[in-house]
């Protein structure tokens, strides 16, 4: 086996099926697409087939123990090796109208997003991580989002979304950790913000495709040795190439 392996979370559809469709026109990148569904899995995968790229598909949720060992399992018996991982599975309650406030914000709400925003990613991590290890190698890419940045967040004109934001704060920390753990391992770790796209979580009047939010995550993704390691980057096509942000 000697192409890289790349596992990107929540890719039937939206940003994740747009990274997944850029990382599999890559030569030497075989891409495996995941979703809960069965179903949904297969049909874009069959999307992407029809484009003559090959990629391969097994179900994944991230917030069970149970089909994380079975994905685990699964990707150790078909490939022996996981090169790349993305992040991109989650949730984003912004919408309903209780968001509107820290005073009204269910906390039922606020804690299910972090268990699929926060916990969730540390329990794929988790599983995966020891496969890029085996190998000295790793590219894990982390989709958060501006509006989780400290600094910029006093003042910044973006709804107050206290689920949404606090969860992404949880992902940049976990991104940190990570990457401070990681060092010197040749596993290098990142987050960044896609923008607002035009998909089902950002809507239709959202300034960007998922095409154009995928960048980051291709660079990101494909890093050489020595990239970055521990940042958190905005989205490439606003600012015209890989900027950090501050956390």
């Amino acid at each position: 086996m000697t192409q890289r392996v790349a596992v990107i979370t929540g890719s039937h559809k939206g940003l994740g099926y747009a990274i997944a469709r850029q990382l599999a026109q890559h030569e030497g990148i075989q891409v495996v697409l995941t979703s809960r569904k069965p179903q949904d899995g297969l049909t874009a995968q069959q999307r992407l087939s029809e484009e003559n790229l090959s990629v391969d598909f097994h179900p994944l949720d991230v917030t069970s123990d149970e089909s994380v060992q079975q994905f685990t399992a699964w990707l150790q018996q078909t490939y022996g090796r996981v090169d790349i991982l993305v992040n991109n599975a989650g949730v984003n309650p912004t919408q309903q109208p209780e968001e509107a406030s820290l005073l009204t914000v269910q906390l039922a709400t606020m804690l299910d997003t972090w268990v699929t925003n926060v916990v969730a990613v540390a329990r794929i991590t988790q599983a995966l991580v020891p496969l890029m290890k085996a190998q000295n190698y790793g590219r894990i890419v982390n989709v958060s989002t501006e509006m989780a940045s400290l600094s910029l967040m006093g003042s910044d004109y973006y709804p107050l979304a206290p689920s949404y934001r606090l969860s992404k704060v949880g992902l940049n920390g976990l991104t940190t950790l990570l990457a401070k753990e990681l060092q010197g391992s040749n596993i290098l770790v990142n987050s960044y913000s896609p923008g607002w796209m035009k998909t089902d979580m950002g809507g239709s009047d959202a300034p960007f495709t998922a095409d154009e939010g995928a960048e980051t995550a291709l660079y990101l993704a494909t890093l050489p040795e020595g990239g970055a390691q521990g940042q958190f980057f905005a989205e490439m096509r606003r600012l015209g190439g890989p900027i950090a942000l501050s956390w």
